[in-house]
Parts: C-alpha cells; sequence; structure tokens
C-alpha cells in the first residue's frame, strides 16, 4: 500500500494509557495492551470508535494481548460494543493472547459480535496471527 493511500493513524501515545498503536506496513494497526485499566479502555474505546468513523477499506489489525492477565468485564463489553460498530465490516482482527483466561475473554468478545462484521481470530503466537493476517483480504466475508 502507497504512503499516500495510507490513512493518518490519528494516535498518540499519552502517559499513563495502557496501549500502544503503530501504524502496519498492510495499512491496519498494531495495537499492544499493557493493562486494561478504566483510563486505559475509556482511550483505547474513545480510539477505535473515531477511527472506524471514515473507515473506506478493507483492513488488517493485530492486537497483542500477551501482557494482559484476564480480560475485566468492562473490557469485554467495549469490545464487543467496537466490534459491533457497522464499520467493522472492513476489518480483519487477529488477537494475540498468552493464557487462557484471555482467550476465554476473547471468544467471550467473538460469541457476542454480530455475525457479518469484523473477522476475527485469537492466536497464542504473532507469526501464526500474521500468516493469518496475510491471506488476501478478498477472503473477507
Amino acid at each position: 500500500m502507497s504512503e499516500s493511500n495510507i490513512k493518518p493513524l490519528q494516535w498518540s501515545p499519552e502517559q499513563d494509557i495502557g496501549y500502544s498503536v503503530k501504524r502496519r506496513e498492510d495499512g491496519g494497526m498494531n495495537i499492544i495492551f499493557s493493562d486494561v485499566k478504566t483510563d486505559t479502555l475509556e482511550h483505547w474505546r474513545t480510539f477505535a470508535t473515531t477511527h472506524l468513523l471514515d473507515s473506506d477499506r478493507l483492513t488488517r489489525n493485530l492486537y497483542d494481548l500477551r501482557q494482559i492477565d484476564r480480560l475485566t468485564e468492562q473490557a469485554i463489553n467495549y469490545a464487543v460494543e467496537v466490534n459491533n460498530d457497522p464499520s467493522v465490516r472492513n476489518i480483519r482482527l487477529a488477537v494475540v493472547v498468552a493464557n487462557e483466561k484471555v482467550h476465554e475473554g476473547v471468544t467471550q468478545i467473538a460469541a457476542l459480535t454480530i455475525p457479518g462484521g469484523v473477522e476475527m481470530a485469537v492466536f497464542e503466537g504473532i507469526d501464526e496471527a500474521e500468516e493469518w493476517l496475510n491471506r488476501p483480504l478478498t477472503l473477507l466475508t
């Protein structure tokens, strides 16, 4: 994807916010969480929903939750809300986890996500997540 076609990230780090965002070479985002505190979740929710407002192309995003011990009910609710935004129909989302508790939380999010929206899968390793993300976007359902 050429630089001129990449949507501006419109994210900058803030002190005490437990996640970071980097633009992927394919135009998507890599989002790495270090905590799921309320301030972090609220900041992410605002960023994610604002970012979806002008979503206009198929995108690959990777969420790295390997530093998280468990997903709170608030984290699950916010993720379900964002996953059910009509704009997520353009997103293939790989989630990387390091333990069963987080895997269960992500599975709960997937179960509560409206079919036909975000295409989401859970992985234990970055390499397998990247392999899945790199399938042709024409395979999005």
